[in-house]
């Protein structure tokens, strides 16, 4: 069987819901011989398309030379062809990222911006005609490529998302290719009297994938002839074995993480018991732009002191008495939020928190229940500051005796509505302050108070 022939059958299996009728197709041309084979074949199968073509100037000559050949495929298909010019050198040196990186980065932004265009223009249709046209974009990788991708991850490190190769799609790309090795390419190439262009890099083995490409399979291969077909049986294997993976993390995920607004609240007991811990840790925070090196860090929190912490670029992991919350930064977003030392303004749901260290001498206490003065030296950071739950107690200012905050907002005769919109600020489970309410008696400034901590509650506008 051809290769045209299994592109028709691969593309019935992978994609049967697109059909040249109701499909218009992005197809990613470099002008190597993968991509030109690309377009023949999907051009042979009836689909509508453009051509899209990117140029990073990195390669001077040949890259115009590249540039120039893509744009002749407009008269042998007819179809268009969408050109991009990309100062690669100047984004990665900004970014402080490789030049792969940069080149990869850039082309995806610029053929998700063409996709995103060329779908308003089928929204406009679809309102006007009922057209049932939708558009994709195809890049040419193959099955040598998913070997190198499956190698390359593998001796970087990888979970085993990172062992299932290149998917065949992903949103609105597809990879109808990935079924066919190199060679059979260049042979359909070869028989139909195709033109490429080759990319003297390619030759080049300083790069990741063409060391991979050039240097370790083909070692490989003088042991084990029939590594490729064996790594690409591998490759499916391990894409069913991740399906079942995912099916056991998300019952593991659903019995510990209870979702509570936008936060995440796990209890310590239930997830020490899991097995594998390790591994459940991670699937549970790398949503929230954790590290893998964190986990070590997560279990460290089960048995740390109240209001411990890590963080990641977007949310934090604090340690919460017999739970771990996962929090947002943005206080405004978070229902418990860490108030370390030094820190002078705190933003919440209700309000503004504002803090000061202050020395006696010469202060002016103030009759606002909004204003609070503590003693300074009964305070230690980080402090909470948290929705009160079912269960909190204080020793109200004035008291010797602990009340539970459910009997005290009876007591001042707050609506439910109230009781909800609640706060505390807390220290390693002593509540300091019912916020608006009243402080703890333990924390109250005495004769031999020398630093206050004043907490100025600014409410919200309604």
């Amino acid at each position: 069987m051809g290769l045209l022939e299994k592109f028709k059958e691969n593309w019935k299996r992978q994609f049967p819901h697109l059909q040249a009728a109701n499909c218009k197709l992005l197809v990613a041309v470099s002008g190597g011989v993968d991509s030109v084979a690309l377009t023949d074949l999907v051009y042979k199968n009836g689909f509508d398309f453009v051509i899209a073509h990117c140029n990073f100037q990195l390669r001077e000559e040949e890259s115009e030379r590249d540039e120039q050949f893509a744009k002749s495929l407009k008269e042998k298909y007819e179809k268009e062809v969408l050109v991009k010019r990309f100062d690669t050198k100047e984004y990665a040196s900004r970014n402080k990222i490789s030049i792969q990186e940069a080149a990869r980065e850039l082309r995806y932004k610029w053929f998700e911006e063409l996709v995103n265009s060329e779908l308003s223009v089928v929204s406009k249709e679809l309102n006007t005609h009922h057209s049932l046209l939708t558009t994709h974009l195809a890049t040419a990788h193959n099955a040598n490529d998913n070997i190198e991708t499956l190698l390359i991850n593998f001796f970087r490190g990888t979970g085993i998302s990172g062992l299932h190769g290149i998917p065949g799609r992903q949103g609105k790309i597809i990879r109808p290719l990935l079924f066919a090795k190199r060679e059979e390419i260049i042979a359909y190439a070869k028989e139909n009297n195709l033109q490429w262009v080759e990319d003297s890099s390619n030759l080049e083995d300083k790069y990741t994938r063409n060391f991979f490409r050039l240097q370790i399979i083909p070692a490989i291969k003088e042991v084990f002839p029939n590594v490729e077909g064996n790594l690409l049986d591998n490759i499916e294997r391990l894409r069913e074995a991740e399906i079942l993976y995912y099916q056991a993390i998300h019952q593991h995920i659903k019995k510990l993480c209870e979702q509570k607004e936008n936060e995440v609240h796990i209890p310590i007991l239930k997830l020490q018991k899991g097995e594998p811990l390790n591994t459940i840790i991670w699937e549970i925070i790398k949503t929230y732009n954790f590290y893998a090196a964190q986990v070590e860090g997560v279990k460290k929190l089960f048995h740390a002191e109240n209001g411990s912490y890590i963080a990641s670029t977007s949310h934090r992991i604090i340690k919460n008495r017999n739970w771990v919350i996962i929090a947002p930064l943005q206080t405004e977003e978070a229902q418990n939020i860490l108030i370390e030392e030094g820190i002078k303004k705190v933003k919440f749901e209700n309000g503004i928190l504002q803090l000061e260290i202050l020395s006696t001498s010469g202060i002016q206490l103030s009759t606002s229940n909004n204003i609070v003065t503590l003693d300074a030296k009964e305070i230690k950071f980080p402090l909470l500051l948290r929705k009160w739950k079912q269960g909190d107690y204080f020793y109200p200012l004035g008291m010797q005796k602990k009340k539970k905050l459910s009997k005290f907002f009876i007591d001042q005769k707050l609506s439910k509505t109230e009781k909800e919109k609640a706060w505390i600020l807390e220290m390693n489970k002593k509540i300091l302050w019912v916020i608006g309410y009243r402080i703890d008696d333990r924390f109250k400034i005495t004769p031999s108070t020398k630093e206050v901590l004043r907490v100025t509650f600014n409410k919200r506008n309604e």
